[in-house]
């Protein structure tokens, strides 16, 4: 069955998940390093992770399977989860991609390099309604293609 992940500390669409989860009857999990307040439901987890550089994202990489749904920001999270056979889908409505992760890796760590070295001081932009509608629109219709690509 279809699941979707969320690496859920600081993620700005957990409500759009739940709303294209409940529409579909999709299983969400949601995992963090702090305790949050979630609706109850059947359909709905949360679990609690150690605090940690990258505890999260090792039980997200240890429980997702293959076309299930990973929702987060984190291109090395991505990447893993790409590795497992997962979709990954980025926080604004991007998706993480065989073809585009490794771009985004190159591109994340080139700016990371360049902030250690003060010479970028700027963050990303600020999140705007716009990114939320596109974000609906990429999980609903990355939850029709897995759903047809695997006869569900």
């Amino acid at each position: 069955m279809l699941h979707i992940f969320v690496d859920a500390d600081a993620c700005p669409v957990k409500q759009e998940v739940f709303k294209v989860a409940k529409r579909y009857g999709l299983k969400v999990t949601l995992v963090s390093n702090s305790w949050m307040r979630i609706p109850a439901s059947s359909w709905l987890d949360l679990v609690v992770v150690d605090k940690g550089a990258d505890v999260a994202d090792d039980w997200i990489v240890e429980h997702v399977g293959v076309n299930d749904i990973v929702i987060s920001g984190d291109i090395p999270l991505a990447s893993r989860c790409i590795k497992k056979g997962a979709q990954v889908l980025g926080n604004t409505g991007r998706p993480f991609t065989e073809d585009n992760i490794g771009n985004a890796l190159s591109l994340r760590n080139l700016l990371t390099d360049l902030r250690e070295q003060g010479m970028v001081t700027g963050g990303p932009k600020p999140f705007a309604k716009k990114d939320r509608s596109r974000f609906l629109q990429a999980l609903d219709e990355m939850v029709v293609k897995v759903r047809r690509s695997t006869d569900w």
